[in-house]
This record gives structure tokens, C-alpha cells and sequence, in this order.
């Protein structure tokens, strides 16, 4: 039982119940009966055609990278079998994810893509005509594409009973485990089922299998974050089946330079994940490691891992030379026999097949394979001949036409109805007194002429907030929101989920609308940014996808850092999926990011979610990126970026010290009917002839320059708000320049340094679309290393300096310092 190909470790597991369980599994042999004659030769079959795909492709794409699974073969008869006994156990959907090794044959093999596409990406890289290629392939058209082992796919897996399931390979870049939290935030919303106003999971709907490898599961922090969702509420998926194809070398670094730990798996024992480590050269073995990894899957819903141990053929690419690193390792791999020969001669041996069936089934398989090969080449020699008169066909396009406006004001009454009904709390039910002004509050902002003492209540921007979620779960918008600290806030500003006084019993009235026809997952998070973003944005995607296929609404999903500075925490996942997915992989989303920005002297990981970053990745429409001023706009662009027909990633750069601010608030009418969201600004109450200076901005800025002592004497300045950043609101900004007859100069103002902020993004902008005659020009922070100043002191100063400069009349545009070449 213990002293064979397989080797368990469940020793380290803190249930009794479920260590109980493995050892009777693992020693009556129940997950260890033999395979049938057929499907030993189902096995064989599968093998040889496994590596016969990786020779075929050697051989005629001599030189060319493709990662290739050999010496991991059995990886595909995993997968064959986790996605057959996911089916038999009533999965509709099976998602994956991987890096790129072995990943041209899961594609193949598990996912169905016909082998000659992966054949026509090969002849890209062979210095053919671009007009040519397009004629022959499904590249991408209007984007940038990726490397061929970066793709995914959506596939039908065919049954032995005939019938089929979804089998996703999601896309991943480089970056080797950043897939691991989308493929189960992808599961999730697969498994999600939003009937009416309630969100039902049903774990047994999809099964993710998360292939890692041995040098980046445990080297790469991203694991041990999606290992820590497996048993969180707002994150499960029922198990996840991790299985590490475990080559034994990283690239070229040996286990002892790349890991602490004796084993690559052991960083699942912290989080009591059984372990099988199987000998990848025994099928059998493999064939019962899956069935006892997929039956504790069932009865636990707790994840599980397969260390497929095996080795690496060539080098980490077929280019490369594994020698000059691990010469006595592959002095061995040399001698050794493939893992389909091993296992034809034990068939062979048992009479199974004979030599004749196995020299069929090889030549079968190599003659389809070369056929489809002069096909492609035929293809190609005739597109070649006649130009590119073929027309080009392509996976998808980007769409870079402007995005259809859409309705987001809600009738007053509506909107008083649903204020009422997001405080109300059961009988009994004791509200922290704390809050019970606030919400007081609320309800006053809502009625005909509502007040408190002496002003008129408003509505403050958590309250728009949940109005517009509340609206929008009544129309048949399903929402979900998460963060760390969300459901209250970290800002004690949100507070929709409301805690008994007394007896610590939770109610979240937003949960329990009269008449939503949506359900509004809202969950915190654990203290994560990577894995949690990676998480939303792979529901996200599925979510659209799903949307799309069946014409229902689309989800609005929301992730929320606790600070906006934390989101670099997850930038890979911004970087390698949220602006870049479209182009890449023509995969988009409505994802939003909720970041906290703004200047308060909280010093510099308390102040920027750096805007610049977001504003340097926007191009070719592939996000927007937002920074709004008002609680109206904060609800119209929320109802706007779940209710527009284009799907795009949002970037908010929400407030903090304007969750508070008085002037920072909105009425009624603001919400109501003919109200919309604006991407520009303009300044209410200035004398438009007499202004010669306007003063863009963004943010909370505004509020620092209208509310300084000197504004109201200041006659020639106006300020000028830009509500969207990206896409570049154009027409608006010439609308409100058009206003001011007499302008001579604009200046962009910010808190951030020079280097940072929107300046670089909105300045080159502006001098193309602004008239010859007016001047440009920038005020706010020098350039610097650091977002912001650490101490208080230090801070008012310069945010005084900034708002001075900026609205003093006496200083000529033409004396500001740092001024950039070509900077008018």
C-alpha cells in the first residue's frame, strides 16, 4: 500500500474524520482496482497520441518553442479522467488552468481544438507574409494576440455515453500561477445560480483543476493565497483539484536553490490539503491517485493535490540545452523509455494488444497528424499565390467605437421606496446607536423636503452607493461586492451589513429588497490582493461569457481595496489580464476596482491608488478609468457600467475624505429623471466672460481649490472637473472650454507629484485638441519617488502651495517651474 508508485501524506490534516476516511481508501484499495483490457487500450491509444503530437511537432517546426508535456505525459489521461468523473457526477462545466507546459496538448486532447490551428500558429513564426497568414489562421484580428501557449479555449469534452461537457482552458501569460485564482473565480460564478433574489451555489456544477509547477507552486505567493480561499464563504468552489506536473528542475535551477521545503506540495500541508505523489511513468497509479483525489473532493468539497512526478524531456525549451545545468539527469532521460512504450510493453506483456494493434494505432495517428499538415501547407502555398483575396477571418475584434449612452436615473419614487427599505431591520433588532442618526439621516435625504435642524439632508456618497446597487438589483442586475472590509467599509462608511448591539446577529437589508430580481453577493475579504482580484476577475469573465450565451443580464462585480495604494499588491493581475486581456486573448469583462485616492496627509501608502498606472495601460478602449466628485455621478457611473452594452474593466478612484464632506454631496433631483453621469465638469456660478484661466482637475483637488479663501474674489478662474480620465472625454472638454470666451490658459492642477497622477496622460491630450493661442500648463507636486509626504505638516504645506499657485492670477503660466519640453 505505502512502499508503491504511489506515496500519500495525510498525516498533517487536522480532521480526524477525514484522515479516518483516507486511510480506509487508501488501504482497502478501494480507489486502486484494475484497469479493464479496454481501458488499458483506451490508455495506450491516449499516449501514443500524446506523444506522437510532440514529435510530429519537432519534427516539422524544427527549433520552434512549444513546451512540450513529454516525460509528463500522463497529464492528459488526468485530465481525461478528473473531467469524465466530474461529468459522471453531475458537472456541466470543467475549468482549467495552467502554464504553458503540456499546455498545445491539453488544448488538442482535453479541450478538442483541431490540431491543424495549432499547426497554423506554428507557421506564423516561419517568416511568412502577415496578409498570408491572416488568410489561413483564426489569428486575432485588431489586436495584439500572444504566444500560442498562452491561449485558451472553450471546448466539448465527447463522453464514451456520447454526450458532451464544457471543458474552459483559461488564458494565462507568463506569469505561471497568476491563473490559479481566476480559474476559481471563474468556477464559482459557473456554479453560481441567481434565481430571483437570492444567489444558490451548487458546488457540483463545475470543477476547477489547477495544474501547477514544481518550482512555482511553491515559489510563487499567489498559491498560497488561493489555497486560502478554499474554505471562505464568499470564495469556495466545493475542492479545487491541484494537480503539479513536477519535472523535478525550474527552468534551469535545481530543487535545492528553489524551494525550502523537501517536497514541492509541502506548502499545501498548511493548509490540511491531502497529498498523492505518483510515479508518472505507471498509469495505473495515476488512474487511481485521480479516483481517490476526486472521491475526497466529493465527499469533503475540500481541495486536493496529485504530485505528478516525472521529468522534463528537453530543456524548458526545445532550443535550449538542459546539459549545461543537469547533465546527469538527462544523461539518464536519454536512456529512458517513453511513458507509451512502457506502458505498450506491459499491454504487450498481459496480451492486451498485440505488437501489430500498437504499430497500427502509432501509424494511424502520425498519418492523420501528416495530413493535416500538407493541408495547412497547401492552404498556405495558395493564399500565398493569389495575395490575400481570402479573406481573413478572425477570432475577434476589437470594437473601438464609442460606447452607446444608457438610462441611469431612476424615478425619485423609486429611489425614496428603496432608501426606506435599506433600513429597515427586523422587530427586535438593535442598531448600534452610533448609526442611528446615520441612517436617519438617509431617510431624510430622500423625502419631499426632508431636514435636520437647520440644512436640508443630502445624500452622501455610500448612500448614492447603495441606491444605485439597490436599483439595479430591482431591474435584474446580480451584483457582487467584495474587499477587505467592505461590508462595513473601511471608512465606517458603507455599513450594509448591520451587526445586533446586543446579541452580534447580522442583517444586511440590501440582501432582503421587497422586489429584487437579482441577487447582491457581498462578502469581505480575506487580506489579499492578488489572489482576491485574480478571483473576481475570473468570475467576472465567466460571468460575461455566460451573459452572452444566453442573453440573460450581465453581473456588475466589484472588488474594493481597503486602501487604493494596496492594489499594486495585485498588479499582474491588472497588468496581464485586466488591460491586456482584450488584446491578447479578446477576453473582457465588466470588473470594477474600487481604490480609495486622495491626498489627507496619511502618508504615502495611504493616499494614492496610482492613477498613472491605470492611465499608462488604457489604450485601444480597452477600460475606463474614472475619479467622480459627487455621490450623483459615483451612482450614475455604477448604474452606467452595468447597464452599457460594451464590457469593460472600471476603474473608480473613490474618496475618503469626501465620503464626509458636505460639499461632496448630492440631492434628489441629482439621481432622478434627466439626470445622467457627466465625464466633465464644469464650475456652477462663474462669470464666463470675465475667466481667462481655467483650472482642470480631477478628484478631491476640486474641493481644495473651490473651498480656499481667495477662490471667491478670484473672477478670471474657473475649475474644471474631468470625471472620466479614460476613455478621453474630447468633446466635453471642448464643450467646456467653448464656454469662456476670453480663456488664455489652462493649467492642469493635482496632488500627486509630477510624475505621477494624470498629468502625463491628460496634458499631450490637451495640447492637440486646444487652440494654438492657449497656454498649457501644470501645477502640483515636483517629481518624486514616494506618492506623498509622511508627515501632516509637511503635507498641508505643499497641498497649500499647490491650491495658491494654482488660483493666483499673478503669476504668469509661463513662470511655473517644471515645465516639460514641448509643454506649452
Amino acid at each position: 500500500t505505502y512502499c508503491g508508485t504511489i506515496a500519500y501524506e495525510i498525516e498533517h490534516i487536522a480532521s480526524h474524520r477525514q484522515r479516518v476516511w483516507l486511510r480506509e481508501q487508501i488501504e482497502s484499495g478501494a480507489h486502486r482496482q484494475p484497469l479493464t483490457a479496454d481501458e488499458s487500450k483506451h490508455l495506450l491509444k491516449r499516449l501514443i497520441k500524446v506523444d506522437a503530437l510532440e514529435r510530429f511537432m519537432h519534427k516539422a517546426y524544427l527549433g520552434q518553442h512549444q513546451f512540450s508535456i513529454e516525460g509528463l505525459d500522463l497529464t492528459v489521461p488526468i485530465i481525461d479522467r478528473l473531467i469524465q468523473l466530474s461529468a459522471g457526477a453531475g458537472a456541466r462545466r470543467v475549468v482549467v488552468g495552467m502554464a504553458h507546459r503540456g499546455r498545445l496538448n491539453v488544448l488538442a486532447h482535453n479541450v478538442g481544438r483541431p490540431y491543424d490551428t495549432i499547426f497554423a500558429e506554428f507557421e506564423g513564426a516561419s517568416g511568412l507574409e502577415a496578409d498570408t497568414l491572416e488568410a489561413v489562421t483564426t489569428i486575432p484580428q485588431g489586436g495584439t494576440g500572444d504566444v500560442k501557449y498562452h491561449h485558451g479555449t472553450r471546448g466539448q469534452y465527447k463522453l464514451a455515453d456520447g454526450k458532451t461537457i464544457e471543458v474552459d482552458l483559461e488564458s494565462n501569460p507568463s506569469h505561471l500561477e497568476a491563473v490559479a485564482p481566476v480559474v476559481v473565480g471563474a468556477t464559482r460564478a459557473a456554479q453560481t445560480l441567481r434565481d430571483g433574489a437570492h444567489a444558490v451555489q451548487d458546488p457540483t456544477a463545475a470543477v476547477p483543476i489547477i495544474i501547477h509547477g514544481d518550482a512555482s507552486f511553491p515559489g510563487q505567493g499567489v498559491v498560497a493565497e488561493t489555497l486560502n480561499l478554499q474554505g471562505l464563504d464568499g470564495y469556495s468552489v466545493g475542492g479545487s483539484i491541484h494537480i503539479i506536473m513536477n519535472n523535478q528542475v525550474g527552468f534551469t535551477t535545481d530543487p535545492d536553490d528553489g524551494r525550502s521545503t523537501r517536497w514541492a506540495s509541502d506548502l499545501a500541508k498548511g493548509f490540511d490539503v491531502p497529498i498523492i505523489h505518483v510515479n508518472a511513468d505507471d498509469p495505473p497509479a495515476c488512474v487511481s491517485a485521480v479516483r481517490l483525489a476526486f472521491a475526497f473532493r466529493q465527499q469533503f468539497g475540500h481541495d486536493v493535490l496529485i504530485d505528478l512526478i516525472g521529468y522534463r524531456r528537453y530543456g524548458h525549451n526545445e532550443s535550449d540545452e538542459p546539459a549545461y545545468t543537469q547533465p546527469e539527469m538527462y544523461a539518464k532521460i536519454k536512456q529512458h523509455k517513453r511513458v507509451w512504450e512502457l506502458w505498450s510493453d506491459q499491454c504487450l506483456a498481459d496480451g492486451t494488444v498485440t505488437p501489430e494493434d500498437v504499430e497500427k494505432m502509432g501509424q494511424e495517428v502520425w498519418d492523420n497528424l501528416s495530413l493535416l499538415h500538407q493541408r495547412l501547407k497547401a492552404k498556405v502555398a495558395a493564399a500565398a499565390e493569389h495575395g490575400h483575396a481570402s479573406q481573413a477571418t478572425g477570432e475577434y475584434q476589437l470594437d473601438r467605437t464609442p460606447s452607446p449612452d444608457v438610462e441611469t436615473a431612476v424615478p425619485a419614487a423609486d429611489l425614496r421606496s428603496l432608501g426606506e427599505a435599506l433600513v429597515r431591520v427586523p422587530d427586535g433588532f438593535t442598531i448600534n446607536p452610533k448609526l442611528v442618526k446615520q441612517l436617519e439621516r438617509r431617510v431624510a435625504a430622500l423625502a419631499d423636503a426632508g431636514d435636520l435642524g437647520e440644512e436640508a439632508a443630502r445624500i452622501d456618497w455610500a448612500h448614492g452607493e447603495a441606491l444605485a446597487f439597490a436599483a439595479l438589483l430591482t431591474e435584474g442586475t446580480p451584483i457582487r461586492l467584495t474587499g477587505q472590509d467592505t461590508e462595513r467599509g473601511t471608512f465606517s462608511q458603507r455599513h450594509m451589513v448591520l451587526h445586533d448591539a446586543k446579541t452580534g446577529q447580522t442583517v444586511s437589508p440590501i440582501q432582503n429588497l421587497p422586489h429584487a430580481k437579482a441577487p447582491f453577493e457581498l462578502h469581505n475579504s480575506p487580506l489579499s490582493e492578488f489572489a482576491c482580484m485574480g478571483f473576481e476577475y475570473g468570475y467576472s469573465e465567466q460571468r460575461t461569457e455566460e451573459a452572452k450565451e444566453s442573453g440573460t443580464r450581465d453581473s456588475l462585480v466589484l472588488w474594493e481595496a481597503q486602501f487604493g495604494d494596496f492594489v499594486n499588491g495585485a498588479q499582474v493581475i491588472v497588468d496581464q489580464f485586466i488591460s491586456s486581456g482584450l488584446a491578447k486573448w479578446g477576453q473582457t469583462c465588466r470588473l470594477t476596482l474600487l481604490l480609495p485616492h486622495g491626498y489627507e496627509g496619511a502618508g504615502p501608502e495611504h493616499s494614492s491608488a496610482r492613477l498613472e498606472r491605470f492611465l499608462a495601460a488604457a489604450g485601444e478602449g480597452n477600460m475606463r478609468v474614472a475619479n467622480p466628485t459627487t455621490p450623483a455621478q459615483y451612482f450614475h457611473l455604477l448604474r452606467r457600467q452595468a447597464l452599457i452594452a460594451k464590457e469593460r474593466a472600471l476603474v473608480i478612484m473613490t474618496p475618503k475624505s469626501l465620503l464626509r464632506l458636505a460639499q461632496a454631496t448630492s440631492g434628489l433631483a441629482d439621481l432622478a429623471e434627466g439626470s445622467r453621469f457627466h465625464p466633465v465638469l464644469a464650475e456652477p456660478g462663474v462669470p464666463e466672460a470675465e475667466v481667462t484661466r481655467l483650472i482642470l482637475c480631477t478628484g478631491k483637488i476640486y474641493y481644495d481649490l473651490i473651498g480656499h479663501s481667495g477662490r471667491k474674489d478670484n473672477r478670471g478662474v474657473a475649475i474644471g472637473r474631468v470625471e472620466l480620465l479614460y476613455p478621453f472625454p474630447e468633446a466635453q472638454l471642448l464643450e467646456l472650454t467653448g464656454r469662456y470666451p476670453n480663456l488664455q490658459e489652462v493649467l492642469w492642477a493635482q496632488e500627486e507629484p509630477r510624475n505621477m497622477g494624470a498629468r502625463a496622460h491628460m496634458l499631450p491630450r490637451l495640447s492637440q485638441i486646444m487652440p494654438e493661442q492657449i497656454h498649457l500648463g501644470y501645477i502640483g507636486r515636483p517629481e518624486r519617488a514616494s506618492p506623498g509626504e509622511g508627515y501632516p505638516v509637511a503635507h498641508l504645506a505643499e497641498q497649500r502651495r499647490i491650491v495658491r499657485t494654482a488660483l493666483d492670477l499673478n503669476i504668469p503660466i509661463s513662470q511655473y517651474p517644471r515645465k516639460t519640453p514641448g509643454e506649452r
